[in-house]
């Protein structure tokens, strides 16, 4: 367990580093710019510079705030997104704990992350942490629904919370594709709340620059403030292979029936290529949508969940329930 700790640990480091500098080029690509380039070869060694910058500089801490509160608020997010990251199945038998609630143990360990939050922007004693931490909390509480009832639209086909039974479930083919049109609503709809729930732009009103400076980490600086930035990278990763899992067969690689050819060649590429590549799929989905949509306003943000991603989502998971009821699926 100690090894996997550490495994772990350097796996949140890597995915830092990794896709820090990944959202900065590709923001650069959609604005038609080179994004960092001085640092090291093509700008790679770039976030190794922020790294170093952020040790080295001091942390400090408002004199009102409540310091013990605002000490533990970085560690509850950055032990929530550990704890999520431990059920992931990176591959056959490549996986910490594969619990036969997979699914709703991820989204609970998930959930804890907004109580830090909630806990930065009260214990900062600031009032533009705290509303931010207030509009986070209601994003995030609020998204989670939608998040949660995708899923479960799959878990109606495979009959199973168990992440490696429902990667093995997806042999012959990956769940949106065989779940007819069901799974790809309830696939959209995932994209759409996960990417709200991580904070992501076009829904990250809860560190809206030109409103609330930086939102419920302004009071923040050094090490602090990186782990704050390093559990969005990670709850972004989370979600994305979350995602990659349940709708993209996970580990599984690509095959089209009666295709036996094709199917040897695509079973020469290692399971964990196929992971990370998916993953990496919908990460670079998510970061399209930030600098292609406009930032939505609080009560339009609230007004997409409520109104419309529910609904159709509720409709959805009853839609899903009938088509495997009757057997009509692939």
């Amino acid at each position: 367990m100690a090894i996997a700790g550490v495994a772990f640990m350097i796996l949140f480091a890597i995915l830092g580093i990794v896709l820090v500098y990944a959202e900065r080029k590709i923001s650069a690509f959609f604005q038609l710019r080179l994004g960092p380039m001085r640092v090291g070869k093509w700008g790679t060694a770039q976030t190794i510079a922020d790294v170093i910058k952020l040790l080295l500089k001091e942390p400090h801490i408002n004199k009102d705030a409540d310091k013990f509160l605002f000490n533990l608020a970085p560690f509850v997010i950055m032990i929530s997104a550990f704890l999520a990251m431990a059920a992931l199945p990176f591959a056959k038998g490549l996986q910490a704990l594969d619990f036969d609630i997979g699914i709703f143990y991820i989204s609970a360990m998930s959930s804890i992350g907004v109580v830090g939050i909630l806990l930065a922007g009260w214990s900062s004693n600031n009032k533009y942490s705290l509303i931010g931490a207030m509009r986070a909390g209601a994003q995030i509480i609020s998204y989670e629904l939608s998040v949660g009832l995708s899923l479960l639209t799959i878990v109606v086909l495979t009959g199973s919370l168990q992440l490696s039974t429902i990667v093995e479930s997806q042999a012959d083919g990956w769940w949106i594709f065989r779940g007819h049109i069901p799974a790809a609503i309830a696939f959209l709809i995932f994209l759409i709340a996960s990417t709200a729930e991580t904070n992501r732009g076009p829904f990250d009103m809860a560190e809206a620059e030109s409103e609330l400076t930086a939102g419920f980490h302004t009071e923040y600086s050094g090490m602090k403030f990186a782990f704050f930035f390093l559990a969005e990278f990670a709850n972004m990763f989370i979600v994305a292979a979350i995602g990659a899992t349940v709708f993209l067969g996970g580990w599984m690689p690509f095959h089209i029936p009666a295709f036996a050819g094709f199917n040897e060649v695509m079973d020469f590429i290692p399971p964990i290529v196929w992971f990370f590549g998916k993953t990496s799929f919908l990460i670079f989905m998510m970061m399209w949508f930030r600098w292609t949509f406009p930032r939505l306003r609080i009560d339009q943000l609230l007004t997409l969940e409520w109104k419309y991603l529910l609904p159709i989502s509720l409709v959805n998971i009853l839609f899903m329930a009938f088509l495997s009821l009757m057997g009509w699926h692939f």
